[in-house]
């Protein structure tokens, strides 16, 4: 019963932490608003006894992402001054409507039940943590996922090398 109720108490926080970014005009707001409402969903994965996917949420989403978007903020002049302005407000409107209607399209016609079956019928019991399933799930030989894994590892890899290639060419100039 009480998890029910922290459920619906953070699921209404996340709400309204997502809907104040979008509101609010002051962008080092937004993105304090933006950290509480990744902060929210992995309160919803603890409730989920998704442990392993709130663990994840808090080190990337408000770990990572959250400081990264503070970082260029308070690194941006002059973002005080001024509200920002969009021209584009009514086709972001109209963008939103439209994904907002296929989700809940796709939420509604798709047969929840047949999913477990369709990942390999694992089932966790409630309450046991779900990290050592997952990693079963990814890793082992029926799952074959290490290659993608892996390459999305040096992917990464890739991309922050180049990062710091062009950074330090921006600075020898």
């Amino acid at each position: 019963m009480i998890i029910d109720i922290a459920f619906y108490v953070l699921a209404v926080v996340t709400v309204g932490a997502a809907v104040s970014v979008v509101l609010t005009r002051d962008l080092f707001y937004a993105a304090l608003f933006l950290i509480l409402s990744f902060f929210t969903v992995a309160g919803i994965y603890v409730t989920l006894n998704a442990d392993f996917m709130a663990a994840i949420q808090v080190l990337v989403y408000v770990g990572a992402i959250g400081v990264l978007i503070l970082f260029a903020i308070m690194l941006t002049r002059n973002v005080h001054q001024g509200g920002l302005t969009n021209q584009l407000n009514l086709p972001a409107l109209i963008l939103a409507v439209f994904l907002l209607a296929t989700i809940a399209g796709i939420t509604l016609t798709t047969d929840w039940t047949s999913l477990s079956e369709a990942a390999g019928g694992v089932q966790v019991p409630t309450g046991e943590p779900t990290t050592s399933h997952i990693a079963d799930a990814l890793f082992s030989r029926d799952g074959g996922f290490i290659l993608p894994f892996e390459i999305g590892a040096l992917l990464l890899l890739a991309s922050i090398v180049g990062a710091m290639a062009l950074a330090r060419e921006r600075k020898q100039r």
